[in-house]
């Protein structure tokens, strides 16, 4: 996984990162992050899970009651690399509210952002460090991942990841990327 690679080569204190995946698209892609950080470096990192939604900003404005998920963090982030994992990044506003809830767990040395689809509509000063690909979209769509979460010794050589842009209304969409990542690159 190319990014894995860039996590490493920029931070050489692999000791000191801390994975912290936002739910629900980033999970499965921060475990593969630990494991493949930990294939390359011989050190496998801490991660975390850590859920938004009470740090949102649009709470008011949806009228609904938000669905919560776990916030699962079993060490603190002070003084640590944390390294904030999204599927698709879009505005930037779920990246904020995820600086907002980690603040609540120390005081990281460092923040970056990992993202495996940057659709580049921001509305916040968000920098995205790790980007898998860019995929520009219009306001009516939507990026849908389909995330392979088979074992290794089950891999068919299909890629592991692949992203599908849906207008809206639209049944079914055409592979933008046919391959974002493949399990062994």
């Amino acid at each position: 996984m190319r990014i894995s690679h860039e996590v490493l080569e920029s931070n050489s204190d692999v000791e000191s990162l801390y994975i912290v995946a936002i739910p629900n698209g980033g999970v499965p892609l921060g475990r593969l992050l630990v494991e493949n950080i930990e294939s390359l470096a011989q050190v496998r990192p801490g991660m975390g899970i850590l859920d938004t939604t009470l740090y949102r900003d649009d709470l008011a404005i949806r009228g609904t009651r938000p669905r919560l998920r776990k916030t699962e963090m079993p060490s603190t982030v002070d003084d640590r690399i944390v390294i904030l994992v999204e599927d698709v990044v879009n505005t930037g506003r779920t990246i904020r509210a995820a600086m907002d809830a980690l603040m609540d767990f120390g005081r990281p040395r460092a923040v970056k952002v990992v993202a495996l689809v940057d659709r580049g509509h921001r509305e916040l000063p968000i920098k995205i460090d790790y980007v898998g690909k860019n995929i520009p979209t219009q306001s009516g769509e939507t990026v849908v991942l389909h995330v392979d979460e088979s074992p290794p010794e089950m891999d068919s050589g299909e890629p592991l990841l692949k992203v599908v842009v849906r207008s809206v209304g639209e049944a079914s969409g055409t592979d933008e990327a046919s391959s974002v990542l493949r399990r062994r690159e």
